[in-house]
């Protein structure tokens, strides 16, 4: 191979979700308000967390953090589509998509270990409420996020580099609205083989970890529950677990949705299509699962606005 014939491609093109332009403004006046939605609403959480003293414990810490993740989730791909509608064009530098692939990597990683780190919390919070203080000191919290912000930047670039020594030979389409990593790669014409080895075992590896984390944490969770003699009492321990509940089932739903819509469809836009759930639609909905089953979080949001 000889790399200096492998001319580096100034810029790719983003197909997005279809290439009708009658269809542009539709995409436009459903994603600007989607976006702007999520933003405000996970904005709210974080103002709430921070101006309300009740709320300035590990949980809230967690979901604060969590909050600020999906806004950085979401500005990472949703914002750069709509200029690209309004601008009526598809191009993305070389040096922005390698970018925004690093950035998508990292808050996708960041989602799914705070996840876990969360599940941690309320395993401690049920199961050992006398040392939950103690245990759950600021000390414990910052280092937990420490560390998911630390493993996720390295997952994220060892992934960029693996992509930069990568030749695309010509101006490519990339048939989604983003520089989804897997699209990049397949789209390179030098050999892929280490990298989509190394993506599936990086995936696989760090997903599983974080899943085995929530599984374990919530296995004991029930056993601690179960234990509770009070229907009353066995209500309100789960209580506390359902927001983050139904948040894990959205995230890994949908993630497993956009891996078997790839896997079965063949199609790309269908994958696109599919990814929208988990770019958009989860960090969307997160702040209403949360302040809809948490009246802590109802209570200073109207405190918030003089309510």
């Amino acid at each position: 191979m000889e790399p200096e014939n492998n001319t580096r491609v100034s810029e790719f093109c983003l197909l997005g979700f279809s290439e009708d332009p009658e269809l542009q403004p539709l995409i436009f006046g459903l994603f600007l308000p989607m976006y702007l939605v999520t933003v405000l609403g996970n904005l709210l959480i974080i103002l709430a967390t921070i101006s309300d003293s009740h709320l300035h414990t590990p949980m809230y810490f967690f979901l604060s953090n969590l909050s600020f993740v999906d806004i950085c989730f979401t500005s990472t791909t949703i914002p750069k589509m709509l200029v690209n509608i309004q601008t009526q064009s598809k191009a993305i530098t070389y040096r922005s998509c390698i970018t925004q692939m690093s950035f998508f990597l990292v808050f996708a990683e960041l989602d799914n270990f705070l996840l876990a780190v969360m599940a941690y919390d309320r395993f401690v919070a049920i199961c050992h409420p006398l040392h939950y203080t103690v245990i759950m000191n600021p000390r414990l919290c910052g280092l937990l996020v420490l560390v998911c912000w630390i493993l996720s930047v390295l997952h994220a670039l060892l992934h960029s580099l693996m992509v930069l020594r990568l030749s695309f030979c010509k101006d490519i389409e990339i048939p989604h609205f983003f520089c989804e990593p897997n699209h990049v790669v397949q789209l390179a014409c030098s050999d892929t083989f280490l990298n989509d080895k190394l993506m599936d075992f990086t995936a696989l590896l760090l997903a599983s970890i974080a899943l085995i984390g929530i599984l374990y944490s919530y296995s004991k969770i029930v056993s601690s529950i179960r234990v509770i003699s009070s229907a009353r009492g066995k209500y309100k321990a789960f209580s506390t677990c359902a927001s983050h509940l139904s948040i894990v089932s959205l995230f890994y739903g949908t993630g497993l949705g956009v891996y078997l819509s790839s896997a079965i469809t063949q199609s790309s836009h269908s994958s696109a299509t599919a990814s929208v759930m988990y770019t958009v639609v989860t960090p969307m909905l997160n702040p209403f699962i949360y302040s809809l089953r948490n009246k802590d979080i109802k209570k200073s949001l109207k405190n918030l606005f003089g309510g």
